[in-house]
This record gives C-alpha cells, structure tokens and sequence, in this order.
C-alpha cells in the first residue's frame, strides 16, 4: 500500500519541553524544539480544569489562537468554566472530529494550526483516548499520539492532551508517558520530564498483524479487474446494510485503496469485506511497504498532484488500521451502518 513517499519528518528530541506563559506551564527555560507536547493526568472534574482552563486562559491572554477538541461532556466543562471568553476558541467534540484517531492529525490540529498567523503561537487541547475506547481503536490511537511529535517538530505549538488516571487502565498512562515529552501528573505535582519518552517505538509496537476474519467476501483484485473490484466493495456494503452517504464512503476508500495497491504495491491484491460488530469492514492487502507512518495524516496542499489516497481514506472512515512489514502491507476500514 505504499503511496509515493511524502516528506519525511523526523520525531523531535526527548529533550523535556515546557510551555511559555505563567501558572502550571512556565518555570524552564524555552526547549530549542519550540513544539511542546505534554500529557496532562487527572482523576476528576476539579482535576480536569485545574489543568485545561488555565491553559486556555493564558492562551487568550497572549493573543494565541486556541482550540479545544475533547470529547463533549468534557467540552461542555471547559466552555462552561471559561464563561463568556470560550467565544474565542474553537471548540470541537473529538467523539465526532476524532472518531478515527489516523484524521485528527490533518483534519483536527494542522486544520487549526495552519490556518494560524505564522509564527504565532497556537495552542490546542486534544483529547484522542478516552474510557471507552475498545480494543480495535487503541492501537491507532496510541501511534496518533507518538506521531503527533513528527508531524509539529519546529512548529511553535503546544498540545496538551488530557488522560483520566482514574478511568484509564495502566497501559493506557504507560504509554501516554512513551508518547509524550513531559507530563503534568494528576493533583497537585509540578510538570515532569518522561524517562520513558519514545514514541517512534510505540508506533512500531502498535504496528500489529491484523488477523483475518472468519468469514468475509474475497476478491483479489489486478489492473484489469479495478472497475470490478469496486463493484464488488460496494455492492457487499450494501447487502451487509450501507446506504447513502456511508455507501459512497465505502466506494471511494476502496477506490483509492484498490487503485493504490495496483499503482505501488505490487499491481494487486486482496480485497476483503465483511460484518463486524455493527460496521461494515473493508480491507485490502498487498506486496507493497508502507515506509512513511505519516503517509494520509499530512494535509494535501493545494498545488499537490496526486498523493491523496491514504488521507481520503482517513477522513472518511470511522476507523482506519494499517499494519506494513516485509510481505506486504494491510489497511483496514471500519464504517458504522
């Protein structure tokens, strides 16, 4: 599945990193990556302000843009917290724009961020994990915020992203302090620098085989046979309960993933379509590397010819899990019926 290769970016230092402004996020001097990026820890709604309203606050104070997306029982926290001054921020409900962790990057923060003066600081709250999250979705989540420090290295940035240490389980917090350069734990500790910071081996440990299903249609698929191929996604879709617009997501994803793998991997491979748990699932499989983990989670600017593929996939589908390696390379597609 591997689209030509778009513009490497490499992970940023694990240099501890603190945000500029007064209260919890001053105190060190200014990292020489000026993108910042620490998780915040909290185990209750007092918790939860104390270290998001602040943030906001300072943010508006110094003339920063700003943004909220978290999920929209702690949205209406924080909007109701800031009172009238939550005019001026953008908030969103990441249980809608962050539904598939692989489009928050281009379709949540660099929507922001670029839409920014240059050279001005923009700070942003995103929220990506949360209780509730299943098994499926945690693996893309997790390599969403390892990824977040390669696609912000140089930018003058800060995202803060908020974990509930009450609700979520250890691996969860663990790996938070993998994916992030500092934390601020829970109660009344001061920001941290993470030992354990590596977030370019939590995307290659989230890289897992996805196992095959059951049962599914299986159509493998050549140059000769794309028009075909397509036909066969949606028309699958539709008997397993796709219509309108979900229909028409499943036919473009699996436009783009079967043309894909015929341009760069390899001149074909498999289709597969099937139920599960309520969506409908769209995979296709082939010989072709996956070298960049930011390929699709880059915006496309607007004079780029070609190179869209991954990132309509993300932006469309409600869940979008990749494994690459040696063999060949794997995407798969959740849509809710």
């Amino acid at each position: 599945m591997a689209e030509p290769a778009e513009s490497a970016e490499s992970p940023q230092s694990a240099e501890p990193a603190t945000a500029p402004g007064s209260g919890p996020y001053s105190g060190a001097p200014e990292p020489a990556d000026p993108f910042v990026h620490p998780a915040l820890f909290y185990r209750d709604d007092e918790e939860y302000l104390r270290g998001t309203v602040p943030f906001v606050r300072e943010g508006l104070a110094a003339g920063e843009p700003v943004a909220v997306a978290v999920p929209g029982e702690r949205l209406a926290l924080i909007r109701d917290a800031l009172g009238d001054a939550a005019d001026g921020v953008r908030m969103l409900d990441m249980r809608e724009a962050g539904r598939n962790p692989g489009r928050i990057i281009p379709g949540v923060l660099r929507a922001f961020a670029d839409a920014q003066p240059e050279g001005r600081r923009v700070r942003i709250i995103g929220e990506p994990i949360w209780a509730g999250r299943t098994d499926t979705e945690y693996p893309a989540c997790v390599q969403h915020e390892a990824l977040i420090n390669a696609a912000f290295q140089g930018r003058t940035v800060t995202i803060l992203c908020p974990y509930d240490a009450h609700r979520l389980d250890e691996r969860v917090l663990a790996d938070a302090y993998a994916t992030h350069p500092t934390v601020i734990p829970a109660g009344p500790g001061p920001e941290q620098g993470s030992g354990a910071y590596a977030p370019d081996d939590v995307v290659a440990r989230y890289n897992e085989p996805l196992a095959p299903p059951a049962r599914a249609l299986s159509f493998s698929f050549d140059a000769d046979s794309l028009s075909h191929a397509r036909h066969v996604a949606t028309g699958e879709g539709e008997r397993l309960g796709l219509t309108g617009v979900r229909l028409d997501d499943l036919a473009l994803v699996s436009a783009e993933l079967v043309t894909n793998s015929v341009v760069h991997g390899g001149g074909g491979g498999i289709l597969r379509v099937w139920d599960e748990d309520g969506y409908v699932v769209c995979e296709v499989r082939d010989r072709g590397r996956l070298a960049d983990p930011l390929a699709g989670r880059r915006p496309a600017a607007r004079e780029q010819r070609g190179g869209r593929g991954l990132l309509l996939v993300n932006l469309v589908s409600d869940l979008v899990r990749v494994h690459t390696g040696p063999d060949g390379t794997t995407v798969r597609c959740w849509f809710a019926r």
